[in-house]
């Protein structure tokens, strides 16, 4: 599998999430995957993506407070701009 490094990604996607209760770091990738699965087509999906190394490891760094779990979210890509949107903006109300 290839991996991309964030310091040869042409853009960085920046997300955060908010639940309650107690969520880790499987749940959130399993969630980023579970959202555009089938929704952008084969030519953008996320796990083909990341196996052709044009979309990079998937950070997560979840913290949790009072009940409610709080994730920061990078995902590198090296595609193009519009592609690199898409896969953003099918996050934006996960």
């Amino acid at each position: 599998m290839a991996k991309l490094a964030q310091n040869f990604a042409k853009y960085m996607i920046y997300a955060r999430m908010q639940a309650k209760g107690v969520v880790e770091r499987p749940d959130v990738i399993g969630a980023i995957f579970g959202q555009t699965e089938g929704l952008l087509g084969n030519e953008l999906d996320l796990r083909d993506l990341q196996q052709t190394g044009r979309v990079g490891r998937i950070e997560v760094n979840v913290k949790t407070n009072k009940g409610k779990a709080f994730a920061e979210i990078i995902i590198p890509s090296s595609l193009d701009a519009s592609e690199t949107s898409l896969i953003a903006a099918s996050h934006r109300h996960a």
